[in-house]
């Protein structure tokens, strides 16, 4: 058997697993890696021309919480395989009236409260200062942007995502804090995700679909209510996936994959 290949990657965020129907001629492979096993086994397909590896972030049937997530082994299985571009779909509360449940934010930036979480891959001889100053593929970025436009779907173009370590949701006083700060959207999984995809040299967005508003707003959150809005917004997600992957360019024009240079010493 030939060793599989891709060239996209998704890591699917709570209830984006129906990902799969879209795919033909699927594989599901266990990739290993120097960090240990991969959220779960990775399946590989094709859509539309394009080869595709998908990732459930969570494990199938969501069975790993945020802060036990193998980043490092999702991030080094994709790299293994040729993957050069990651889209990464998520769930996140909201911490702006405007950001309404249902909307869809394309972060440009983010804010890391994460607390031990392993975020680079660089432990031994050689040490790594990646930049994150602008953490997300600008041209990925745009061809979402541009996806969710022409689907006609309530979309907020930049956006700064708050990763708190999980698995609780906030306090009162840690979400109104953090919209003090100028946060956008809350959410547990962005972190190390991003950073490890930019020291692979892999381009890497996100498309964070807002399932409630956070506690500032006076309401817990709870379980119940997230799932419930996190049903509605799958289809939308998967639209959005079946629409952007043929429109990503072949060559990547972008800084992406010169992420290393002169960042390791």
């Amino acid at each position: 058997m030939s060793e599989p290949r891709a060239e996209i990657g998704i890591i699917g965020g709570t209830g984006v697993y129906e990902l799969l129907e879209l795919l033909e001629n699927v594989m599901e492979y266990k990739v290993y890696t120097p960090y240990g096993e991969t959220s779960d086994f990775v399946t590989i397909g094709n859509f539309k021309g394009r080869k595709i590896a998908f990732i459930p972030r969570h494990g199938k049937k969501h069975r790993i919480p945020p802060h036990k997530i193998n980043y490092r082994a999702n991030i080094w299985a994709l790299k293994s395989l040729g993957v050069t571009r990651i889209l990464a779909p998520s769930a996140v509360g909201s911490l702006r009236e405007d950001i309404a449940p249902g909307h869809i934010v394309i972060p440009d930036q983010f804010i890391d409260r994460t607390t031990s979480r392993i975020s680079t891959f660089y432990e031994g001889s050689q040490v790594c200062h990646i930049s994150t100053a602008d953490p997300f593929c600008p041209e990925l970025r745009n061809v979402v942007i541009q996806v969710c436009k022409e689907l006609n779907y309530p979309i907020h173009e930049r956006g700064t995502y708050v990763c708190i370590e999980g698995p609780r949701f906030s306090t009162r006083a840690e979400s109104k804090l953090y919209r003090s700060w100028g946060a956008d959207i809350i959410g547990m999984t962005l972190i190390p995700e991003c950073p490890l995809a930019l020291e692979a040299e892999i381009c890497y967005v996100n498309i964070a679909t807002v399932t409630d508003y956070d506690v500032w707003a006076e309401k817990p959150v709870t379980r119940k209510e997230v799932f419930e809005t996190l049903e509605k917004n799958v289809e939308k997600t998967m639209r959005i996936l079946a629409n952007v992957i043929p429109k990503i360019p072949e060559v990547r024009n972008c800084p992406c994959k010169d992420a290393l240079k002169d960042a390791v010493g």
